[in-house]
């Protein structure tokens, strides 16, 4: 099964993650919003950072999950490699997220580009049998 998959898009960079899962997807989508700015396969696995997000549902869980990859970006100039030990489960009325980001610092490595933002612009979550799929549009 593909990973993700880059769609057609005016002016921003649109994409759909999938994953046998809810997570694997999540993660996918990740992995997705940084090839938008870097090749994440030369991307040493030298640093590890705990990441956390939560949602009121799955659409907001998925936006802020990014936004929190995406502050890594602009804070700690941190690139990722991939996704560890993501979880999701739903408590009352909120989702939670927790996992791990495992990547590099961006100094030695080829960037092309900036995400402004992660939007809920033509947001899509799909759930069927043993199949997920996320619509992310970023704002380059």
């Amino acid at each position: 099964m593909e990973k993700f998959r880059f769609l057609e898009h005016t002016a921003d960079a649109k994409f759909q993650a999938y994953g046998k899962n809810m997570e694997e997807a999540f993660s996918n989508a990740a992995l997705a919003m940084f090839s938008v700015i870097t090749d994440i396969k030369k991307i040493n696995k030298k640093t590890k950072k705990g990441i956390e997000a939560k949602g009121h549902d799955l659409k907001s869980l998925l936006y802020n999950y990014l936004e929190e990859l995406l502050f890594l970006i602009d804070t700690e100039n941190f690139l990722l490699n991939h996704i560890e030990e993501l979880k999701i489960h739903k408590k009352e009325k909120e989702y939670f997220l927790g996992g791990i980001a495992v990547g590099d610092k961006a100094g030695k490595y080829e960037t092309s580009g900036d995400i402004k933002a992660v939007t809920y612009n033509e947001m899509e979550i799909k759930e069927k049998k043993d199949k997920v799929m996320v619509q992310v549009v970023l704002d380059l």
